[in-house]
């Protein structure tokens, strides 16, 4: 249970940093990441992605959605 709870703050505060970076809201950033494939990212190398900085999260994932036709850089 502790390690759902882990996860979930983890993921929506990289939604928040992507949106910070970004200057999206975080609604804003939540659809992207989700329709650009960055939340299943989060959600599946979790493992190895909460060990990183939120500047590599966020610079791993705007690359990421980059390559799946995202437009942010």
């Amino acid at each position: 249970m502790d390690n759902i709870k882990n996860k979930t703050e983890y993921i929506i505060a990289s939604i928040n940093e992507f949106a910070k970076r970004h200057k999206l809201t975080d609604t804003q950033a939540y659809r992207y990441l989700k329709r650009f494939r960055g939340i299943e990212m989060l959600e599946r190398f979790y493992d190895v992605m909460h060990t990183l900085s939120f500047k590599d999260t966020t610079d791993d994932l705007t690359a990421f959605c980059h390559r799946n036709g995202g437009k942010l850089v």
